[in-house]
C-alpha cells in the first residue's frame, strides 16, 4: 500500500476542508492507514479465507476494507485533470465507478500476493487538511518503501494517492490515460476501462 518525499507544496496544493476536515479527527493519518493494513493483513493471515472455495469472498473482503480508506472519486479526478472540467457529473459518477472497479481488483490482487512481509511505518508529515505517511515493506531479501498521502473529509484521512518504490499510483494512471485521450478520445478510455473491469482475474490460490 506507498512512497517517496512528496515536497511541502505538494501537500497544500488541494483545498482545504474547513472545520469539518481533519484537523479535528480524532485518529491520525499514520493510525488511520495502519488500522487499514492490519485488518488486510489479518484477512489474509486468516486460514478459513484461504480455502480455494473462500477465495472469492476474501477478494471481496479486501475490496471492501480497501474502499473504506481509499478516496476513489478523489483519485479518479486526480487521473483526468484536464478531462474532469468537461463531464457531466453523470459522466464524472460512470468514470468513478469504472475507475474503482478497476483499481480495487488490480489493488487486490497485487496484496494477496502477500507473504508474510512487514511493514515498518517511518514518519508522518502533516500541512492542513492533508498529509503523507512514510512506510516500508520490509522481507528478507527486500524492502520496498510506500508512501501514502491523504486529506481529511468528514473528520477522518482518506488515501488520494499510494507511491511505491518512487512511483505515484495517481501519475501513473494519468500518464496512461492521457496517451488514450489524445490517440482515441476520452470514449475510447472509457471502454477501455469498462473492458478492464469484466477482464479482471478472479483470485488463484497459493501454490
Amino acid at each position: 500500500m506507498s512512497t517517496g518525499g512528496a515536497p511541502a507544496s505538494t501537500l497544500a496544493s488541494g483545498r482545504s476542508h474547513g472545520p469539518g476536515g481533519a484537523a479535528q479527527a480524532a485518529v491520525s493519518p499514520t493510525e488511520s492507514v495502519k488500522r487499514t493494513i492490519d485488518e488486510v493483513i489479518r484477512i489474509l493471515d486468516d486460514r478459513e479465507m484461504q480455502r480455494p472455495g473462500r477465495l472469492m469472498e476474501r477478494r471481496k473482503l479486501l475490496e471492501k476494507v480497501i474502499a473504506a480508506r481509499f478516496d476513489y472519486r478523489e483519485m479518479a479526478k486526480r487521473t483526468l485533470p484536464k478531462q474532469w472540467k468537461t463531464l457531466s457529473e453523470a459522466e464524472r459518477k460512470e468514470f468513478v465507478d469504472l475507475f474503482q472497479s478497476f483499481l480495487s481488483s488490480s489493488y487486490a490482487d497485487k496484496i494477496e500476493g502477500y507473504a508474510g512481509e512487514q511493514v515498518r511505518y517511518l514518519a508522518e508529515r502533516r500541512e492542513g487538511d492533508y498529509a503523507e505517511v512514510r512506510t516500508r515493506l520490509v522481507s528478507e531479501k527486500t524492502e520496498i518503501p510506500i508512501d501514502y498521502r491523504l486529506m481529511g473529509k468528514s473528520e477522518e484521512w482518506f488515501v488520494y494517492d499510494v507511491i511505491a518504490d518512487g512511483i505515484s499510483l495517481v501519475k501513473n494512471y494519468r500518464s496512461q490515460f492521457d496517451k488514450i485521450i489524445r490517440d482515441s478520445g476520452y470514449p475510447e478510455l472509457v471502454e477501455d476501462l469498462r473492458k478492464k473491469s469484466k477482464e479482471a482475474k478472479p483470485p488463484k490460490p497459493k501454490k
